[in-house]
């Protein structure tokens, strides 16, 4: 979904503002400002340093942690208020001032709620600088070993996305990788497209549904739906819904009102909901796509231009993040409201990545279980899709054939938490494509990095032309797992392998496929599971060096954690938690 592009400045994005602003007074200060000196405090050992000072090293002030603490956020103000309501009105909130009171020993829950409102409604840019000008001490005491655990915490989902990524990828490698000779399933088909817009009306639900129907001048076989993710559009996959209609392919791609990025913006501006993704998008967003496929049926029977153009019995629908969640949903993967309600009340708010915090808003919804479940819908393909704990940890109830797609740098849907425990749940025909060094936007249209969603990210996002390598994979793919509904299912098989797949990869981005990973590799995924699950309980995780052990090497794998903290980190964590 270009989805959590708005997600993630409003919760991750603002969680990682709520989190370092308390660290404010680590970075560069300009002269002006309310606070003059701060205090860092490392157990009994105490080190005061004048704001004017603070461009120096020191033992506890390194210059690593000076220019992480000197990055700016990019948050939209206005929904980033209407987040802080919301959290501050929850469980969520009341935990999160916690840990923020111990970072910054001598601050009050008032204080921190205060300020934040003050500073995001002066309208100046969200950075560490400006977020500590606003901080209404002049000596600020910051808890080291505090500061310690949660930059940690906030890094816990890229640890072990990297920890894996190597093992993963190389498990996956074949020797001799080679194209089939016999045609380019990544290039253009010869069919003439059209595109056309359509606008359905839900009466009963009170949803205006818009759809760009991608026409082929001679359909045939299947037809596709497409379902974008949280803040996005239905152009989101533009270019792979003209690649499948120009061999023959209907697409329709939907447009969800209730979590577009329509919605998003009325809600910055006050209008509708007061929450950014209500719950019952959950339940709404596969009805919708039920609801597209029975007008679309009623089109083949009384309208003269599109009679007999639309196979509704033989459906895939392609969703990308929160849009591949509706697409298990619809395959028969059951909503879960109790499981997510459990992981929701249990996790550490900064342990969550956005994809957690956006399945949290689901734990609002009454039903025990919720079946989306679409007889029509016959595959279903799912890019970089939010799951969790969504569907309680099991997918056996999903019969029909599943490709999904993991980028191993998404910072969005972790793919320890979101894919990979999940694809060894499918029981039936499945494909797993491993993008390494792509994030959570690399899938989408190009057209999209110079929008105003592709502009307002804050993890760094793979979206420029280093990303064509997996659009083309994701369009020869796609294509090939499709046509196994036709007669020409043996003609595309081979470009549903592994050797065509990774022969597709370029120095920045290995591609790989697989049908199962090997025990090895479950096992250890199987571990950064556990441990997810007992960070959920008790807050803690588990040192670097412990996984550094099951991980080799270990210096790729945490480098990014040590030049931060150093000694300071490791020790911290060896002596709280006796993994050394």
């Amino acid at each position: 979904m270009r989805d959590f592009v708005k997600l993630y400045p409003y919760l991750t994005n603002f969680l990682l503002s709520l989190a370092t602003y308390t660290l404010a007074g680590l970075g560069l200060i300009p002269q002006a400002i309310a606070v003059e000196e701060i205090t860092l405090k490392l157990g009994p050992l105490e080190e005061s340093i004048p704001i004017a000072a603070t461009d120096q090293k020191s033992s506890l002030l390194t210059k690593p942690v000076q220019t992480l603490l000197n990055q700016e956020l990019q948050v939209d103000p206005a929904l980033a208020q209407q987040f802080l309501e919301d959290l501050f009105n929850s469980r969520d909130g009341e935990q999160l001032l916690q840990q923020l009171q111990v970072l910054i020993p001598n601050s009050q829950p008032q204080e921190i709620q205060k300020t934040l409102k003050d500073f995001l409604m002066s309208g100046q840019p969200i950075n560490i600088l400006n977020l500590l000008q606003a901080y209404p001490q002049k000596n600020l005491k910051v808890d080291m070993a505090a500061l310690a655990t949660l930059a940690a915490n906030l890094q816990v989902p890229k640890l072990e996305s990297e920890l894996i990524s190597s093992s993963l990828v190389a498990d996956l490698t074949v020797a001799n990788p080679g194209q089939n000779p016999l045609f380019d399933p990544s290039q253009l088909g010869r069919e003439v497209t059209y595109r056309e817009l359509r606008v359905f009306q839900d009466i009963s639900r009170h949803r205006t549904i818009a759809a760009d129907i991608y026409l082929p001048a001679h359909p045939q076989g299947p037809m596709v739906i497409m379902s974008h993710g949280f803040a996005a559009d239905r152009h989101f996959l533009k270019y792979l819904a003209y690649h499948l209609a120009s061999y023959g392919i209907t697409v329709v791609a939907i447009e969800h009102p209730g979590s577009n990025i329509h919605a998003l913006v009325a809600i910055a501006q006050g209008v509708g909901s007061n929450n950014l993704l209500p719950a019952d998008e959950f339940r709404d967003r596969p009805e919708d796509i039920s609801f597209v496929l029975d007008e679309l049926e009623k089109l083949n029977r009384t309208d003269s231009y599109f009679q007999g153009k639309f196979n509704t019995n033989q459906v895939t629908v392609i969703g990308h993040s929160f849009g591949g969640y509706t697409a298990l949903a619809l395959a028969g993967a059951q909503l879960n409201p109790k499981a997510i309600r459990h992981f929701c009340q249990n996790s550490q708010p900064l342990n969550r990545s956005p994809a957690d915090w956006l399945q949290c808003a689901a734990s609002e919804l009454p039903y025990r279980h919720l079946n989306a479940r679409d007889e029509r819908v016959v595959q279903a393909i799912v890019l970089n899709p939010i799951i969790g704990d969504l569907f309680a940890q099991d997918l056996a109830e999903v019969k029909i054939p599943v490709l999904m797609l993991a980028s191993t740098a998404d910072g969005i849907t972790p793919i320890i938490a979101h894919q990979l425990p999940s694809f060894g749940q499918l029981k039936g025909e499945k494909y797993l494509l491993i993008a390494q060094g792509a994030t959570h936007m690399s899938v989408t249209d190009i057209s999209y990095l110079s929008s105003a969603m592709g502009q307002s990210t804050l993890v760094q996002e793979v979206m420029d032309e280093r990303a064509n390598p997996l659009r083309k994979m994701i369009s020869a793919t796609g294509l090939a797992f499709i046509k196994q509904l036709t007669p020409e299912a043996f003609l595309y098989k081979p470009y549903l392998s592994p050797d065509y797949v990774q022969s597709l990869s370029t120095k920045g981005m290995g591609l790989r496929l697989t049908t199962q990973l090997s025990a090895d590799i479950n096992l250890k995924i199987g571990l950064l599971t556990l441990n997810r699950s007992s960070s959920t309980q008790d807050g803690k995780i588990l040192s670097p060096s412990f996984f550094s052990r099951l991980f080799a090497p270990p210096a790729q794998k945490t480098g990014y954690l040590e030049p931060i903290f150093g000694s300071l980190l490791q020790q911290y964590y060896q002596d709280i938690q006796g993994l050394s």
